[in-house]
């Protein structure tokens, strides 16, 4: 619980949106449960925020994946289930837990590395995406290997594209199937503008390797777990905060994700976004800890959202969000 003393300070957020005339943040009705399947990943980026890596042995058992569906057909205003990680493919129960929501009519989003459906025994999972209709984000913080590799580890840009080959000859980027990519920043900055950068990914990735995708997601690097120990071992932890705190944009707030989301751990604990999940931030305002506590997600409509310093890092600049920039 370290963690939480180093990054909870949700005063200073919360009196930044006073500042602004923007009131403490309140959730509304949940369109998306996000549900994050355990920390075990056949990667260990250098930006991650869930410390993810080959070594991590938290895993969703079944009977919490089951709980999940049950909690999701019991939630009619819940649209989407969106399933990330780690690599949330090494879970036993990703398949499940993919096809009982889509039974169910919900659009389901993966969270994808690309480099999983390249791993020994998952030869399947590129034909299970197409069946199933899931909709991919795909991590590839840039459109040339050295700045990949650098990010990701030697040999990750190009098992990245393979990877997209795969998904562009199922469709997917193409017709009814979506494909879309994440960029992350190589180090301590904000992202560029996301449609600038969006025409330079599609031409460069087309021109020298034929892929094709539909949106590129800009996200910025959160100031917590692997990436904020990086920060400091190299003396500009600081540095980066004042940036995010200087470029606080009060648009992007309406828009945040925490407003229309509720975070499923690996454990079954409930959180307000992925990043309390992270920092084992609690929900702000609820009786609810788990999500045994709950039957429908509807019931922490109106709860107030538990914040932190890590929050001027979804809205400093064009903001930040897991469907990329918000303003």
């Amino acid at each position: 619980m370290a963690a939480i003393s180093e990054s909870v300070n949700g005063g200073r957020f919360d009196a930044t949106l006073a500042r602004h005339g923007i009131r403490a943040l309140s959730r509304k009705s949940p369109a998306t449960i996000q549900v994050n399947v355990g920390k075990l990943c056949n990667q260990a980026c250098h930006h991650c925020h869930v410390d993810a890596g080959p070594r991590r042995t938290e895993q969703m058992t079944r009977a919490t994946a089951e709980r999940v569906i049950e909690v999701l057909a019991a939630s009619p205003r819940v649209g989407t289930l969106d399933i990330t990680g780690g690599a949330p493919e090494l879970n036993p129960n990703f398949a499940m837990l993919v096809e009982r929501a889509r039974a169910l009519g919900r659009k389901v989003i993966v969270r994808c590395n690309l480099t999983v459906t390249l791993e020994p025994g998952m030869e399947w999972l590129v034909e299970f995406y197409r069946r199933s209709g899931v909709e991919l984000v795909c991590s590839l913080p840039c459109y040339t290997a050295e700045n990949t590799d650098r990010q990701r580890g030697a040999g990750v840009f190009d098992k990245s594209i393979a990877a997209l080959k795969q998904l562009n000859a199922v469709g997917f980027g193409r017709d009814e199937l979506r494909l879309d990519l994440v960029y992350n920043p190589i180090g301590a900055s904000l992202p560029p503008p996301q449609a600038g950068l969006e025409e330079q990914y599609r031409e460069e990735l087309a021109r020298n390797f034929g892929v094709v995708f539909d949106r590129l997601l800009t996200i910025a690097n959160m100031p917590i777990a692997r990436f904020a120990n990086q920060l400091r071992t190299t003396g500009i932890h600081s540095a980066y905060m004042s940036l995010l705190v200087n470029h606080f944009n009060p648009a992007t707030v309406d828009g945040l994700m925490c407003r229309s989301l509720v975070s499923v751990g690996w454990d079954g604990r409930l959180y307000d976004c992925d990043f309390n999940q992270m920092l084992e931030i609690p929900l702000g305002d609820s009786a609810a800890s788990t999500i045994w506590d709950i039957e429908d997600v509807g019931e922490l409509a109106g709860a107030r959202i538990a914040t932190g310093s890590h929050c001027f890092g979804c809205t400093a600049g064009a903001g930040s969000s897991c469907g990329g920039a918000i303003a």
